[in-house]
């Protein structure tokens, strides 16, 4: 009795890692290869950012959108991935954040989860999504990491409502990230992209909010398009790190967007887009036109794919057998081409 109870112990087992291998999302070799899994003990926490903003040593930011930029930004060993709402204007090709739903940043949010298995991962939560009620705030968070596979979540802002939703969320077991200055979201309030803290009062409010979002529990709050000594200040006032970006050099760390950052597109929708404060560190766009360029004169050409990229191949006894099949079915124009592109190939 006992023994059969083993052995039917056992066979479960069996099924068990069988199905679990062949559940697995992480596919088996195979011509295109795969990503690799995660392993959470590599992912930066909080805890180490804290320590980092404690020495004075600067946090890297890059905002990015899919598995080939997460890959890329993990990579090169940045703290944070910023999974932005700018997807709407850099991806999408919108004017502005505010058309992108939950349901498409939850796309983008999967995908750099995928590819980045290092850098802490934020997610912004998109426009309409936290604004009616603290209810409605704390359940797109947790789809954002439930779904999202994300760390924390961002959100703008500072009015009452925005630093109640950021303290809901927090008390709800999410970290968040703040963002004040220049809101994008909130551009039909400011008029369009402009630039916060030129004025006393605005340089007082900046300053404010941001210690009202750290009072709010959020860990670390970005600082868009203010004045260097407006961001110095609110860094100084802060126990809690400052992102910067197009906020000048004092801040705790700085954020740029994958694709600015890269000079990754050429055309004048992205032009409009790019912000001044942007430095390229490469002009990738460039290389990309110029690569596709080569692609389509090649193929124009007959001379793209050539032996080196056509790496399959088909015995002399196979092919015979199929040409003469092909004959059988009466493609002879077929068994002819067939016959004729093995001998080319071998050329």
């Amino acid at each position: 009795m006992a023994s059969s109870i083993v052995s039917r112990c056992s066979r479960r087992a069996v099924r068990t890692i069988t199905a679990s291998r062949f559940m697995s999302n992480v596919p088996e070799n195979t011509v295109y290869g795969g990503p690799k899994p995660q392993n959470p003990n590599q992912r930066v926490t909080l805890t180490q950012l804290r320590q980092k903003h404690r020495k004075g040593e600067p946090i890297t930011v890059v905002t990015g959108y899919d598995y080939p930029s997460a890959v890329h930004i993990d990579t090169a060993g940045i703290d944070v991935c910023l999974v932005g709402d700018s997807a709407s204007m850099v991806v999408h090709g919108y004017d502005t954040t505010l058309p992108i739903s939950l349901d498409e940043m939850l796309v983008h949010c999967r995908a750099v989860a995928r590819g980045a298995k290092r850098p802490l991962l934020v997610g912004d939560l998109p426009f309409g999504t936290y604004e009616s009620s603290t209810n409605q705030a704390v359940d797109s968070a947790v789809r954002v990491l439930k779904e999202g596979g994300m760390d924390a979540i961002k959100l703008e802002g500072g009015s009452p409502s925005r630093i109640t939703a950021a303290k809901s969320i927090v008390e709800a077991g999410i970290a968040v990230m703040g963002h004040v200055g220049l809101t994008p979201q909130a551009i039909s309030v400011l008029g369009g992209f402009r630039p916060q803290g030129r004025n006393i009062a605005s340089a007082v409010k900046v300053v404010e909010t941001a210690m009202a979002l750290q009072e709010a529990g959020c860990f670390s709050v970005v600082l868009e398009c203010v004045p260097p000594p407006v961001a110095a200040a609110a860094t100084s006032a802060l126990h809690i790190p400052t992102i910067g970006i197009g906020a000048g050099p004092f801040c705790s760390g700085q954020v740029l967007v994958y694709h600015d950052l890269l000079g990754m597109m050429q055309h004048p929708h992205h032009a409009k887009v790019t912000p001044k404060f942007c430095k390229q560190y490469a002009q990738v766009g460039e290389v990309i036109n110029k690569a596709l360029l080569e692609y389509k004169e090649e193929v124009t050409k007959h001379t793209f794919p050539g032996p080196s990229h056509s790496p399959y191949k088909i015995s002399s006894n196979d092919l015979d057998g199929f040409v003469s099949e092909l004959q059988k079915m009466g493609l002879d124009k077929a068994a002819s081409d067939a016959a004729a592109s093995a001998e080319k190939m071998e050329s």
